[in-house]
């Protein structure tokens, strides 16, 4: 297995893959179901959404086989298939310069990409300062391995609820964000569950 880990400005909230010489337009993939997906896909390559729109942490690995199934420690994830005839993948924010971006090799032809989203609710609490610390940042695992093309799946959904779907007085208390499959705050102003 080969790892990179990289500190990406995740501009417009998103992250690209890229084969090294891709002529794909990524703007036409982010149709709203990849938006809700987190996961845009075009023929040589793939936008990964993100929650916020600063520096997150990127770990790439680049594995023989499909990698083993740790859904539970991530808050999303999703995967989708790209061709790589250059055997080059460029990673990047979406307006990095694309000659200073980082490449990685991978094998020659069609490859899965997996990724694993972590800490979104701490990023997301913090937005714009989100990227002060690592324990703060959002993280993205991306995995690529040899495979035939697939169609693009979610594995695990991340699912926020906004505050209108909280208890009435929890409106007023603009610190509160309540979190599908998360233990739910109490509104500080009124001690109601939220």
């Amino acid at each position: 297995m080969i790892s990179l880990d990289l500190g990406l400005f995740a501009d417009y909230h998103q992250i690209h893959l890229i084969d090294d010489g891709s002529t794909s337009d990524l703007g036409e993939a982010w149709t709203g179901e990849a938006s809700l997906d987190r996961l845009a896909v075009a023929n040589d390559a793939i936008a990964v959404g993100t929650s916020v729109n600063v520096t997150v942490a990127v770990r790439v690995e680049v594995l023989d086989a499909p990698p083993a199934d740790d859904l539970a420690d991530f808050d999303h994830v999703a995967e989708g298939s790209m061709q790589v005839p250059s055997g080059r993948i460029v990673i990047m924010g979406c307006t990095d310069y694309e000659p200073d971006a980082t490449r990685f090799r991978v094998p020659a032809g069609p490859i899965r990409v997996r990724v694993a989203s972590s800490n979104l609710a701490e990023a997301e609490r913090l937005g714009i300062d989100s990227d002060d610390s690592q324990q703060t940042m959002e993280r993205l695992r991306v995995q690529v391995w040899p495979a035939a093309t697939g169609e693009p799946v979610v594995l695990k959904r991340w699912n926020r609820r906004s505050l209108s779907d909280c208890a009435e007085d929890s409106v007023h208390c603009d610190r509160v964000k309540c979190l599908v499959g998360r233990e739910c705050q109490a509104c500080p102003r009124t001690g109601q569950p939220v």
